[in-house]
């Protein structure tokens, strides 16, 4: 089998990256003939479509992404098998999509979204993101990496180290998750709670709100940002440092940190919901806090990312839940059984690794991959 992979290559820090580059490397340390290329490298991808004939070519990527992902192979006669992850609501791909013979998505609660919106689910497979286990493993607390970022993060010994890291800490749950560390008592061992955000305009103002909520909350001396651009190499320390890795999140089709966080073998607190139910089992690998309340759009406004041309106004004939908020009280409880119980936290990360090597191993979604693609299209 001949597989082109199209995603944000050469692959930077960022999730849609790293999940197209592990299936890249995962086919080819299996022994696949494949290339990688840009998504939006049109001559790049023609050049291969030209000469390579790839019998599949796999796009990473959301709905808006089609018009690369499928359209374009399409166009020069290839077979596009999308692995989208969701994002919003799908405007104007719905015949597109229908028409194709496979679409691999990240969970069963992406797949859910993709047929809220009118899309099959004859022909959707769920197809989990993988896990590089060789780098995030479990690091002994004296390693010398580990400890220069607990250093570097004023960190002390003495301190337990929660973490979240996003794109803005907001949207993984964090201030859900300061509400709850307010409401922790005076006999919790020392902590800090580090929030690991990317350099941008939108998280700079969400880090002002968040931090003024910490200082609202009393607690804004033990809560630590750091909003530096760092690679994927420096991500296994990072977690690494943390002794529980927390991200309730508001939106969030797989959970790629929270599976990176379970195979370095770390507990981790999250929510109930969406693609965690896929990567995490509460009470054996994670404590998942529940749904206090979900954010509903009657209507919602799509342009040109959804293939329209002009912005138009969509009304829903039923509302759409578009954001969930985790329970505060749920999430301080499960830190509190966390904070205080250290053969809690060593017994859930091992069990959170073993998973992790069993499920989403990058190894093993390639091998999934393969499975399903020549089950479903009968290519050898």
């Amino acid at each position: 089998m001949k597989v082109l992979v199209l995603y944000d290559y050469p692959a930077g820090p960022g999730g849609l990256a790293t999940q197209g580059d592990l299936l890249y490397r995962g086919l080819k340390e299996l022994g696949v003939d494949v290339h990688a290329v840009h998504y939006e490298s049109n001559q790049e991808k023609e050049w291969y479509y030209r000469w390579f004939k790839p019998d599949v070519v796999t796009g990473v990527g959301y709905w808006g992404y089609i018009p690369h992902l499928v359209l374009h192979p399409q166009y020069f006669g290839c077979r596009a098998v999308p692995w989208l992850v969701a994002d919003g609501y799908i405007a104007n791909y719905q015949d597109v999509l229908n028409t194709l013979p496979l679409i691999l998505v990240t969970s069963n609660w992406v797949k859910d979204m993709y047929v809220r919106d009118g899309i099959s689910g004859r022909d959707i497979e769920v197809l989990p993101v993988g896990c590089d286990t060789d780098a995030f493993r479990p690091f002994s607390a004296t390693d010398p990496k580990v400890a220069a970022v607990r250093e570097s993060l004023g960190i002390h010994a003495n301190e337990l180290m929660i973490l979240t890291v996003g794109g803005d800490a907001a949207s993984k749950g964090a201030q859900e998750v300061m509400h709850a560390l307010a409401q922790l008592n005076g006999k919790m061992p020392p902590w800090k709670y580090v929030c690991k955000v990317w350099p941008q305009e939108r998280t700079d103002r969400q880090n002002k709100a968040d931090m003024q909520l910490a200082k609202e909350l009393g607690i804004d001396e033990r809560v630590v940002y750091t909003e530096y651009k760092i690679s994927r190499n420096f991500m296994p320390y990072l977690i690494g440092a943390c002794d529980i890795y927390a991200a309730p999140s508001r939106l969030e089709g797989f959970g790629m940190t929270q599976v990176e966080a379970n195979a370095c073998g770390k507990p981790v607190v999250s929510l109930g919901a969406m693609g965690m139910l896929d990567t995490l089992v509460h009470g054996e690998t994670a404590l998942l806090a529940r749904v206090a309340r979900e954010i509903v759009l009657k209507e919602v406004v799509v342009g040109a990312e959804a293939g329209l041309g002009d912005k138009r106004t969509v009304v829903f004939d039923t509302p759409r839940t578009v954001d969930y908020r985790a329970d505060a009280a749920d999430i301080a409880v499960h830190l509190n059984e966390l904070l205080v119980n250290r053969e809690l936290r060593l017994q859930m990360g091992a069990a959170g690794r073993s998973r992790v090597i069993q499920r989403f191993d990058y190894r093993v979604v390639a091998r999934r991959f393969l499975q399903i693609v020549q089950e479903k299209l009968a290519i050898v």
